[in-house]
C-alpha cells in the first residue's frame, strides 16, 4: 500500500439516500479493541473479535478510496481505540495523501491513552483536529468509569496533541450521579486550555454491567443548569457531526450537545459507519447493514463495492429510535459502540 493508488471505482455518483440526504462523512473503525473498559460502553470481560476477522490495512485503505470516489469528503478513524492498532499510523499516512484530492478532512477519535506517542505523526500526516474522550478529571472517578488507572496518560496525550498543533475537542458522556456535578468545572478547564467540549447523552448500545437508566442524564436539564451560570449563545459552527454548538461568553469557548435520546437529529444525517470487519451500518441505532468485506474479497471488488454502497443508500432509515425509559430494558442494538465505531 503506497497511498497513491487510484480509487477502486472511477464512478463519481454521489451517495444520496432515499430521504435525499447526501452522505459526505465516513466513520471508519480500524479495530473493536480498546485498552479501557468504560462502564457505559462495555462489560469488564469484553469479548473482542478474532484478529483474522478484521480488515487488513490495505482493505481499509481500499474501502476509503471507494468512499472518496463516491463523494465522501470527511473520514474519521475510530475504534474501539484506533491507536491500539499497531499499523494505524500507516493508514493515516496513506489517507493523508488524499487530502485535497477529494478528501477535505481526516480526523480521529481516541481515548487519549496512547496519544502522546502518536500526536506528532498524526499532525505530520495531515490530521488537523481530533476528538478525545474524557468524562472526568478526577482520578478516582476516572478509574471507576474506565476500570483503568490511566488518567495521567490521557492528560499527557491531550497536552502532546496541543503541542503538535492539533486542535483538540473533548467528548464527555454526561452521567447522572457520576460526573454530573463536575461538568461545569470540566468545561471551564477545557476552555481555559483552548479545547472545545461536546457533551453526549449515553446511548443504549450493547450489554453492559449495570443498568444505563441509573446514570442516564438528559442534556436539556444540563443545558438549563449551565445557562443559570453562564451565557450560552447558539453558534453556527459545524463539524460534520450531529452536535449543536453554543458559544459561552464567560469562558470564551464552545460547547456542543449531542442528544440522541431527547432531541433526535437524524433529519440532517450525512454519515455512514463501517466496522473493522467491513460491515457498513447506515444508522448507528439500526440493524440494517451491508457486507463490504464480502465485496472487497470477491472476484470483482469494484463492481461489488459500488453495488453495496447503492444498497446502503436504499436501506438507510429515516431515523434511529433510541430510548432509555425502563429498568432492565434491552439495548437498542446488541452490538457495542466499540464494534460500530464512535
Amino acid at each position: 500500500m503506497d497511498g497513491t493508488s487510484a480509487p477502486i471505482t472511477a464512478d463519481a455518483r454521489l451517495l444520496v439516500d432515499t430521504f435525499q440526504r447526501r452522505i459526505t462523512y465516513l466513520r471508519l473503525s480500524v479495530t473493536d479493541r480498546c485498552d479501557l473498559r468504560c462502564t457505559y460502553c462495555m462489560p469488564e470481560k469484553m469479548k473482542f473479535l478474532p484478529r483474522a476477522e478484521v480488515l487488513s490495512l490495505e482493505e481499509l485503505h481500499q474501502l476509503s478510496l471507494a468512499f472518496i470516489a463516491r463523494g465522501v469528503r470527511r473520514i474519521r478513524l475510530t475504534g474501539g481505540e484506533p491507536l491500539v492498532r499497531r499499523d494505524m499510523i500507516d493508514l493515516v499516512k496513506a489517507l493523508g495523501k488524499e487530502l485535497g484530492r477529494g478528501l477535505d478532512e481526516l480526523t480521529l477519535t481516541t481515548n487519549g491513552t496512547r496519544l502522546a506517542d502518536h500526536a506528532e505523526a498524526l499532525a505530520s500526516a495531515g490530521v488537523r483536529r481530533i476528538n478525545v474522550s474524557l468524562d472526568t478529571r478526577d482520578p478516582v472517578l476516572f478509574e471507576r468509569l474506565t476500570r483503568r488507572n490511566q488518567l495521567s496518560q490521557v492528560l499527557e496525550g491531550i497536552a502532546a496533541a496541543q503541542s503538535a498543533g492539533l486542535q483538540v475537542k473533548l467528548n464527555t458522556v454526561a452521567l447522572k450521579g457520576l460526573n454530573e456535578d463536575e461538568l461545569p468545572d470540566l468545561i471551564a478547564w477545557a476552555h481555559g486550555q483552548r479545547h472545545d467540549v461536546t457533551l453526549i447523552e449515553t446511548m443504549p448500545l450493547g450489554e453492559v454491567d449495570g443498568d444505563r437508566i441509573d446514570h442516564y442524564l438528559p442534556l436539556g436539564g444540563v443545558k438549563d443548569s449551565l445557562e443559570a451560570r453562564w451565557t450560552l449563545t447558539p453558534s453556527g459552527h459545524r463539524t460534520g457531526g450531529p452536535a449543536r454548538y453554543f458559544d459561552i461568553g464567560e469562558t470564551g469557548g464552545r460547547l456542543g450537545l449531542i442528544t440522541p435520546l431527547t432531541n433526535n437529529f437524524c433529519e440532517g444525517c450525512n454519515r455512514l459507519r463501517v466496522t473493522a470487519t467491513g460491515q457498513l451500518y447506515p444508522c448507528l441505532g439500526g440493524g440494517e447493514r451491508v457486507d463490504l468485506r464480502a465485496a472487497l474479497r470477491s472476484g470483482d471488488p469494484a463492481v461489488r463495492l459500488d453495488a453495496a454502497l447503492d444498497e446502503a443508500m436504499r436501506i438507510k432509515p429515516e431515523k434511529h429510535h433510541f430510548r432509555i425509559e425502563a429498568r432492565g430494558a434491552e439495548p437498542a442494538q446488541p452490538r457495542h459502540m466499540s464494534m460500530t465505531g464512535g
